[in-house]
């Protein structure tokens, strides 16, 4: 029998940050046809009108026309979804679903959307829209978030619990494994981009108190390596610079997963200071702390959004609330002065992750979650 036929829409598979898009279309048990926001390409028309809709969509909201916005990409969309005939329809991002909701209703085709972070919670992808959005959660069949808290926002807007699965996207086993916490240097990792829900101006002070509180022995070893690119990287610069911490924090720029992956075994371990941004932007569950346990890496970070759902607290990491600095300087301090702390959580982490957070256990959740909405919808177009 063939696999069952997938239609997704999704603003970009370009970007790094869309990594996870692209390991899902890899990685899910259906024949897929994908379709993307910032894809025009000339001699392919329907990829290309698709691309012009969404960009005119774009418009429409930045004009503040947002009950129009919604039209011109789902229009498109309608072509499509007659061209492929999907059994079921994934959208990417709740702020790109809503340039496409409409067609679930004039197909019948039933509609899954994924949200990931910031369309749950940032005021310009969400709040300003939440109109959009409790139409959205009448009109879709199903609904994957990353973390609790993101769930209750959707049920918030009128999501029925019973349509909302929570999975994160997980982290990759093949590739992070083997950290060796115990024997390594006191250095610590941080990744992610450069914005503020990553905290990484918090980061950076809590290693700067962190060595205020060593014997000088200690804290001239201990080193912090920041992977990642965005707009606060230049204040990061000049403010290492001003803390004299030059020799210390490396800044290590955008990095592979491999070269991540390579990374996490040679540190002793990972760091980040996620926090409600003053947009209201937040975290999912970020999958770097994921993969930082997966390789057997004890995590300091904070209780934000999903991240106490996989950090368990003094048993795979050590969590401290939303600016606290000092309480970050004191959990790495904990991990400098004492190795065995940190092998025995990170060994708990390894362990935790592989038996739940791998991208595995996210692709079978996801993969279950649309074969019942393509199942229900064909049950439901029956005469």
């Amino acid at each position: 029998m063939d696999p069952p036929t997938l239609l997704v829409f999704a603003p970009t598979r370009r970007a790094a940050s869309e990594t996870f898009i692209r390991a899902n279309l890899r990685g899910l048990p259906f024949r897929v046809h994908a379709y993307f926001g910032d894809e025009r390409p000339p001699m392919q028309p329907l990829r290309c009108l698709y691309g012009v809709g969404v960009l005119i969509s774009k418009a429409f909201t930045r004009l503040g026309w947002l009950r129009l916005a919604s039209w011109p990409a789902a229009l498109v969309a309608r072509l499509i979804v007659r061209c492929h005939q999907p059994d079921v329809v994934l959208a990417e991002f709740g702020f790109h679903a809503i340039r496409v909701m409409h067609v679930a209703r004039w197909s019948g085709v039933p509609l899954v959307v994924h949200f990931r972070g910031s369309d749950a919670s940032s005021e310009s992808k969400f709040r300003r829209l939440e109109q959009r959005y409790r139409q959205l959660m009448q009109v879709a069949s199903g609904f994957i978030v990353k973390s609790i808290p993101m769930r209750s926002t959707l049920q918030s807007l009128g999501a029925q619990t019973d349509r909302v699965l929570i999975s994160p996207s997980g982290a990759d086993a093949a590739l992070f494994q083997g950290a060796s916490p115990e024997t390594a240097p006191p250095t610590f990792l941080a990744v992610g981009r450069f914005v503020p829900k990553k905290g990484p101006l918090l980061t950076l002070a809590a290693f700067e108190r962190l060595q205020h509180q060593l014997p000088e022995f200690l804290a001239s070893a201990c080193r912090l390596v920041m992977v990642g690119d965005g707009p606060m990287l230049e204040e990061a610069k000049r403010l290492v610079h001003q803390q004299s911490l030059t020799t210390q924090v490396r800044f290590a720029g955008v990095l592979s997963p491999a070269e991540i992956a390579a990374l996490m075994r040679q540190v002793r371990g990972f760091v980040q200071h996620s926090l409600v941004a003053p947009d209201g932007d937040s975290e999912g569950s970020p999958v770097a702390v994921m993969e930082a346990q997966l390789s057997g890496l004890p995590v300091v970070a904070t209780r934000h959004a999903g991240i106490p759902e996989v950090v368990m607290d003094g048993s795979t990491g050590l969590l401290v609330e939303e600016g606290d600095v000092q309480a970050m300087a004191n959990a790495m301090a904990q991990l400098v002065r004492d190795p065995q702390l940190a092998a025995r959580l990170g060994a708990a982490g390894h362990e935790r992750m592989s038996l739940n957070f791998t991208v595995e256990h996210h692709l079978a959740a996801v993969s279950a979650l649309l074969h019942r909405v393509a199942q229900q919808g064909a049950r439901s177009s029956l005469p």
